[in-house]
């Protein structure tokens, strides 16, 4: 069963993901927390999150990687999946979109808009 309201962020580098955190707990979020996306996708399984934060650029596996881990499992195929990154291109948009991320969030995170994106994620709202 998924934690609709639950926040899953993976991302490695502390300060952004702590900066996802405080932004979303202030919004009355829930929030888990992985700093690697095997850890990410282990508490995924076992939480099932309502949507998960990617970074993409992560050590190891990367977020491109672990979203394919993530939609190849049937219980977290379904989970919403944004893409968090300073790939700020037009076709780095199109491209994380085309690899099958729900949205494309840009860092550095505008701590305004960030959780309404959250949010719209939550509801299956358009990108």
């Amino acid at each position: 069963m998924t934690e609709k309201g639950v926040v899953l962020i993976i991302e490695d580098n502390e300060r952004n993901r702590k900066l996802a955190r405080d932004i979303l707990n202030h919004a009355g979020f829930e929030t888990l927390e992985a700093d690697c996306a095997e850890a990410g996708l282990e508490l995924a399984a076992a939480r099932c999150p309502g949507v998960v934060l990617m970074d993409v650029q992560l050590p190891g596996i990367d977020g491109l990687q672990a979203l394919q881990r993530l939609r190849s499992d049937p219980a977290t195929a379904g989970i919403p999946v944004i893409a968090v990154t300073a790939f700020a291109m037009k076709t780095d948009r199109e491209r994380f979109l085309a690899a099958g991320f729900d949205r494309y969030v840009e860092k550095p995170l505008d701590i305004r808009e960030f959780p309404r994106q959250v949010a719209a994620a939550l509801a299956g709202g358009q990108a």
